[in-house]
């Protein structure tokens, strides 16, 4: 069943991590039992934008409470087809402001009525990959699975890293120049030296963004590959559907 054919609800939330006010929109199926697995989706540069809130209702689709989580803050937006870097790189220079970040928009899908606060996966695509990763990092007793789609890789750098508990599937084109091979390798030393359950799907001759339709750059190894934007889409279901069953 796809958006089209699923009634869903949409609401905005605000939430606060200290003094800052954050925005999130959450898409749920009308007919949803009272205690659903939550997928807190992680925007990519451009923030809360009307892409991001279409794949939020793709995923509620799939009978999840889906939560677009937002980590700029109310009302700080950019352009989806345009240059985000003076919103993305503050939050790459200071990975400790954006975990609490994260922790927050975490906290704030645990608390949306009719979620099972047991049952909460993480999804990002590009710079919400790294969110994604982030947040399995920062290890939230909930958080079940991670899910990084063509997502930065680089670790954050901000002290020991515990034990991750969540699953964690990486969802990577090959020829990504945003995370080469040696990126790729780093993170699975780390996610097995945090004896994480993880896996890695690589897309071979897929770039970045290969998932966004309008993605057309190759002179900076940004094209969409609807092939492999298919079979990742498959892989995050069936990743999904096993890591947010209800337990017997």
């Amino acid at each position: 069943m796809d958006v089209e054919e699923m009634a869903l609800e949409r609401t905005l939330v605000d939430y606060t991590d200290g003094e800052t006010t954050f925005e999130g929109y959450v898409a749920r199926p009308t007919r949803l039992g009272p205690s659903a697995p939550c997928v807190l989706l992680a925007h990519e540069w451009s923030g809360l934008s009307e892409p991001i809130k279409r794949n939020a209702d793709r995923l509620a689709a799939l009978g999840y409470v889906c939560f677009a989580a937002d980590v700029y803050g109310k009302g700080v937006r950019g352009d989806p087809m345009g240059d985000n870097s003076h919103l993305m790189n503050p939050m790459l220079a200071d990975r400790a402001l954006l975990r609490q970040r994260l922790l927050a928009g975490f906290d704030a899908a645990m608390a949306l009525p009719g979620v099972d606060p047991a049952r909460i996966a993480a999804v990002g695509y590009c710079f919400g990959g790294l969110c994604a990763l982030d947040l399995a990092r920062a290890a939230p007793p909930n958080l079940v699975a991670a899910i990084s789609i063509h997502g930065v890789l680089r670790p954050p750098r901000i002290g020991r890293q515990g034990p991750i508990s969540a699953s964690v599937l990486l969802l990577h084109g090959w020829e990504d120049p945003v995370a080469p091979p040696a990126d790729v390798l780093a993170i699975a030393s780390e996610l097995t030296d945090a004896g994480a359950d993880w896996q890695l799907h690589a897309y071979g001759h897929a770039r970045h963004a290969f998932t966004f339709a309008g993605a057309n750059f190759p002179e900076r190894g940004i094209v969409y590959d609807a092939k492999a934007d298919r079979r990742s889409w498959a892989a995050m279901k069936g990743f999904l559907a096993e890591a947010l069953k209800a337990k017997a």
